[in-house]
């Protein structure tokens, strides 16, 4: 942990402790930070995880990339290290249970895409590679699409009141 915040001083990144509380979608969680830090610092933050682009819920794989999520951080505490925001004001961010790379098991196990952006491949491209041979997950469905592709052909899902968490 003092390894993590010497690097926080260094690179302007937030490190912390905390539960998850919520899971919002296969990629999106609510983390309630531990105790012992101030008022303000203690509000639960949204966190993006970065480096992966899970299925929306209203499409293939989305219920389950949720669930999966869901079963493994849900009211468990991890480790978040932050980088900054993403597009829709949510922190972006790493998150670590017991040492393990949450992103990464999400891609190894075929709950999410391994996210590159322009010629980037992205953290996660071996992992995805392996998830996708053994046809784990959404990689076993002929029809899954990467998210982004996704919303440019239908657009986002219909949210509902207060379920857009």
């Amino acid at each position: 942990l003092a390894a993590l915040a010497l690097a926080v001083g260094v690179t302007g990144a937030q490190a912390f402790l905390g539960v998850v509380t919520h899971v919002t979608d296969g990629d999106t969680v609510w983390v309630q930070p531990d105790a012992g830090r101030s008022a303000r610092q203690r509000q639960p933050i949204k966190l993006r995880l970065r480096g992966i682009d899970a299925p929306e819920p209203c499409q293939t794989w989305g219920p389950q990339a949720s669930a999966a999520l869901a079963s493994r951080v849900l009211h468990q505490r991890v480790e978040v290290r932050t980088h900054g925001k993403d597009s829709y004001g949510r922190a972006l961010g790493d998150m670590r249970l017991a040492g393990e790379d949450v992103s990464a098991w999400m891609v190894a196990q075929g709950h999410a895409w391994n996210y590159g952006f322009k010629r980037r491949t992205g953290p996660y491209a071996q992992q995805q590679r392996q998830a996708s041979t053994a046809r784990r997950g959404l990689f076993g469905e002929p029809d899954a699409l990467e998210p982004r592709w996704f919303r440019k052909r239908h657009g986002p899902c219909e949210w509902g009141p207060g379920n857009r968490g």
